[in-house]
């Protein structure tokens, strides 16, 4: 006899085309209902609240009062929370955001009782290869997900084991038809059986089991009060099945008795059963940007030197991390960082990441100021300290401020040396911006703030302080004009249409047409990407760009203006006219040391209904692209194999080889290859008719949460046809992002590590003695230079340095990106000799040897490591 397992369960997006208080107000009514029949019927045995936590502190903000009735219900079992804080996206939200989405509902959901240890995420659009690694790391080893499978994975079945590259293994209970096939049971007898019977005969044909699961529930559906009718009615209906309410583990638990369950490996992208809207990484440019800028912000940066500063002394602020945190992970839902939604939900996910920003940013300047005015020196004079968050010397190009009202002074490390440096720009400074007690008492001269650039060796996971010594000076700099760039790597120069000539002298090759821009219609929604019929593409190879390129010891700057007209709306593309622009204005920036092109893109664009993406032409023919993904690499076809049959075999959506990163691309050959590296847009695709060239996307500009038959995508529209102008994208847009050149694969180069490098900047503080907020001089005492530790082996790539959530001592996480099994060595602080491997739930594993200040241990092929440090 089947066994159907009806799991009562409500999906809630906490906004889409609602907004989060739209929604608040339906769970507080819900929550009632629930607790009600949980509480009230021995019978009505399990309610999953969807995973993740945020529910309940959005539900708790309404009513505290109930907090202990939730406990209760908690504990016994019944109310199944956890373990997410909200059910993350996969494919565009990085590594340490989706560890800590787990950490934080975990630890939400044990202030009640305990997590469902499940990872659940029934509804992302994708499966990151790397999430059995993850939710292993949390002592999970159960998934429930929807979409991105097909056959071609290697099962046509629902139940299967799913592996990562380092061996980390869940067991998968797919669910083929969605989370909400049990929504609204009818009791009406011959619609009720209309309905299961189409769903019994693919749930049956996938199961591998008797144990069939039939999820009730359904987006912000409330309880289905009559469900005990619908399975008395179900019962007579389907005499040979037995139907009851249960919850996903009675599932799991009876999946893990069948010893021949298929093991399959991967990312799962596959748009045949259910769509995964594979373009869904470029809309709202400017919430995907403002994401990864966020992101790295706080992983690269702030934890590292937060971290810092509690091993000095200072306190680490886990309660202002969890703030900011959580005001991300509201927006990683996928929904909202999908940016699916409403254009008022679009401006709640827009201020949310601002808050976030303006959190980090605060407590980014808090930590440098306070480890800069603790440094124990005689000197008076003004202190300029740089910070590496990175755990080996860095010798770099550093520009930074100085702001005095000295008219020339020079900078001396602690040692007295002389450091010299170039005066690129001065700005005269009204004193009460600074602080505003000066004019208050008087004192009207102004301020200066100079703009230098210096090159100094900044140690590990630490930091070098500078004095600004009233001298005399030059105040000067070499900046000078230049028609062609010469630096240690390239020789750079720009063609008259405004893309970049690039003579790589490691390996005698040349790159051109180097950022040319192409331009197309979009007809698609906030989901898809959709191309006009037959339409030819807009190009900037016949435009005239205007120029500026300077040069001094230290870098190259290029300044390039591109105008490109481009239709205003669809009709007019459809018409030919090209009757509206997009402005480009390139600032780069080309080290003269380091193999790496900095970009900064400004864009401000006036048309409707269009996809723009800069090219980079690699002269690299490949069959494959690499990319990274969560805490690893990734290799993806550059045409997806199932173009040739998508249409025969009636797919959803059309598998176009359009990918997400999180901070690198790269094509290579086995002699040199070419990478994006980026700190805003995360979606690449390889064209061109030898695949040999990286397209980014830089912006999709499109008026409608959801529409019905696109070329790529037939049938039914996606989400509802909801008029979104903002998602037109008019006005202005930054996007950051570098390229840069080696020898050899894109792998065996460490190309992880450079992006990792690009993303994390050197950090500077001015202390000066006015600030507008006052602190009290600490009783901590820092030395005028510093190194927390360093790595002894150049192998791996730093996730994050932070303070353990629980306990004194630093968690130190890090990752192996090659294709081989490598050391991970680092040279520890003598503060910090009891070390331990952990997991990413930062639970102690086993004690590692500590030789000479130095642990190190093995790391697989894209397998994390997490150390504590105590």
């Amino acid at each position: 006899m089947k066994k159907v397992h009806i799991v009562p369960h409500m999906h809630w997006d906490r906004e889409w085309y609602f907004s989060t208080e739209e929604s608040r107000i339906l769970l507080v009514n819900n929550m009632e209902e629930i607790m009600g029949m949980l509480e009230n019927n021995p019978n009505y045995p399990y309610y999953v609240l969807d995973g993740q936590t945020a529910i309940l502190e959005d539900y708790f903000a309404v009513k505290p009062e109930n907090e202990a009735r939730v406990r209760k219900l908690i504990q016994k079992g019944k109310l199944i929370i956890g373990p997410w804080y909200t059910q993350t996206d996969e494919m565009v939200v990085g590594s340490e955001s989706i560890v800590r989405n787990l950490l934080y509902g975990m630890k939400d959901s044990e202030k009640f009782g305990s997590p469902m240890m499940i990872g659940y995420l029934p509804d992302s659009f994708g499966q990151s290869s790397q999430m059995p690694q993850i939710l292993n790391g949390f002592d999970i080893k159960y998934s429930i997900f929807w979409r991105g499978t097909s056959e071609r994975h290697g099962t046509n079945k629902t139940e299967f084991y799913w592996e990562s590259d380092d061996g980390s293994k869940v067991l998968v209970q797919l669910l083929p038809l969605g989370y909400a096939i049990g929504k609204y049971l009818p009791e009406d007898e011959e619609e009720l059986q209309t309905r299961l019977d189409k769903y019994f005969s693919v749930l049956d044909k996938g199961a591998t089991t008797d144990h069939i699961l039939l999820p009730n529930g359904h987006d912000q559906m409330p309880i289905q009060k009559n469900i005990f009718t619908i399975i008395e009615k179900l019962q007579e209906l389907y005499p040979n099945r037995e139907f009851f309410l249960s919850k996903y583990e009675n599932v799991f638990e009876e999946l893990e008795k069948n010893k021949a369950l298929p093991t399959i490996q991967g990312e799962f992208l596959d748009g045949k059963y259910m769509r995964v809207h594979r373009s869904i990484y470029s809309t709202r440019m400017d919430i995907k940007a403002d994401n990864t800028r966020v992101e790295n912000k706080i992983t690269n940066v702030l934890e590292p030197l937060a971290s810092i500063a509690y091993q000095l002394g200072f306190e680490y602020h886990h309660g202002l991390f969890e703030l900011i945190w959580k005001e991300i992970m509201k927006n990683h839902a996928h929904d909202s960082i999908g940016s699916c939604c409403s254009d008022k939900v679009h401006r709640e996910v827009s201020y949310r990441l601002f808050i976030a920003e303006e959190k980090t940013d605060q407590l980014i300047e808090f930590y440098k100021r306070k480890i800069t005015d603790s440094i124990k020196t005689e000197r008076k004079e003004d202190r300029l300290t740089a910070f590496n968050l990175l755990p080996y010397n860095r010798n770099e190009v550093i520009t930074t401020s100085v702001i005095t009202k000295i008219p020339s002074f020079k900078l001396e490390d602690h040692q007295g040396q002389n450091i010299e440096f170039e005066v690129l720009s001065k700005e005269e400074l009204d004193p009460g911006l600074i602080d505003r007690q000066i004019v208050h008492y008087g004192d009207y001269d102004p301020f200066y703030k100079y703009t230098i650039q210096l090159k100094d060796t900044i140690p590990a996971m630490g930091y070098k302080t500078y004095f600004v010594v009233n001298m005399e000076n030059n105040m000067n700099h070499t900046m000078e004009d230049k028609d062609i760039i010469e630096t240690d790597f390239y020789t750079v120069s720009i063609n008259t249409n405004g893309t970049l000539k690039i003579v790589d002298k490691q390996n005698q090759k040349v790159y051109d047409q180097v950022l040319l821009l192409e331009n197309g219609g979009d007809d698609g929604d906030e989901y898809d990407y959709s191309p006009l019929s037959k339409e030819e593409l807009i190009f900037s190879n016949e435009e005239v760009a205007e120029t500026t390129v300077y040069q001094n010891k230290y870098e190259a700057q290029m300044e390039i203006k591109v105008k490109l007209p481009v239709p205003s709306d669809l009709e007019s593309r459809k018409a030919g006219k090209k009757n509206s622009y997009v402005h480009v204005t390139w600032n780069i920036v080309i080290p003269n040391h380091q193999p790496i092109i900095k970009i900064k893109a400004e864009i401000e664009n006036h048309a409707k209904d269009h996809r723009l993406r800069v090219l980079i032409p690699t002269g690299i023919s490949s069959n494959f692209s690499v990319a990274d993904n969560q805490f690893g690499s990734i290799k993806r076809d550059v045409v997806d194999t199932a173009m040739g049959y998508w249409e025969e075999e009636n797919w959803s959506e059309r598998p176009d080889s359009i990918y997400p990163m999180l901070s690198f691309v790269g094509l290579s050959n086995n002699e040199s290859g070419m990478s994006v590296l980026t700190n805003s847009t995360r979606e690449y695709e390889i064209v061109g008719d030898k695949f040999d060239t990286i397209a980014i996307t830089l912006f999709r500009s499109i008026g409608t949460l959801g529409k019905e038959n696109l070329i790529r995508r037939p049938g039914r529209p996606s989400g509802i046809k909801l008029p979104t102008p903002d998602s037109q994208m008019i006005g202005k847009l930054e996007l950051d992002f570098a390229l840069t050149i080696y020898k050899g694969s894109t792998i065996k180069s460490a190309v992880a590590r450079i992006a990792k490098e690009y993303t994390t900047g050197i950090q500077t503080y001015n202390k000066i003695p006015f600030n507008a907020m006052k602190l009290n001089a600490s009783d901590i005492d820092t030395p005028a230079s510093f190194s927390l530790l360093k790595e002894v082996n150049e192998n791996t790539v730093l996730s994050t340095l932070k303070k353990a959530e629980h306990e004194d001592g630093l968690v130190l996480r890090f990752y192996n990106p090659s294709n081989q099994e490598l050391e991970g060595s680092f040279n520890v602080p003598d503060s910090l000799t009891k070390v331990f491997e952990g997991n990413l739930n930062e639970k102690t594993i086993r004690t590692l040897h500590v030789e000479n200040g130095n642990v190190a241990v093995t790391v697989n092929h894209n397998q994390v490591k997490t150390l504590i440090m105590k």
